[in-house]
């Protein structure tokens, strides 16, 4: 079982930045596909961004595109998302994901492993 606990969320006001941090259990952390999915209220789950393993290759959502990056460190088991040019639009709890899978992808149904999640509040 993987632990992910995220940490960084909170009150930002327009156009300010924030980077939420994912620390993992996992004793393989370099053998997982890390994800970063976001939940607005009365809306369903989506995607953010994904940072494959063995590489430095990514995807993010097209909403966020050119403003969030998505990083890890492996020394640390710790995954970041970086978060420039917040908009009120990005308001949601953020949530942390990981999986063995090589189809990571956008797919929730992807990832095995879950954090609680930390929420991030952009004020216009």
């Amino acid at each position: 079982q993987v632990q992910l606990v995220e940490s960084g969320g909170g009150l930002v006001q327009a156009g300010g930045s924030l980077r939420l941090s994912c620390a993992t259990s996992a004793r393989t952390f370099t053998g997982y596909n890390m994800g970063w999915f976001r939940q607005a209220p009365g809306k369903e789950r989506e995607f953010v961004a994904v940072h494959y393993r063995g590489s430095d290759n990514t995807l993010y959502a097209d909403s966020v595109k050119d403003r969030f990056t998505i990083s890890r460190d492996n020394a640390k088991n710790t995954v970041y998302l970086q978060m420039n040019s917040l908009k009120p639009e990005d308001t949601a709890v953020y949530y942390c994901a990981a999986t063995w899978r090589s189809s990571a992808g956008r797919l929730r149904a992807n990832y095995d492993y879950w954090g609680q999640g930390t929420q991030v509040t952009v004020s216009s």
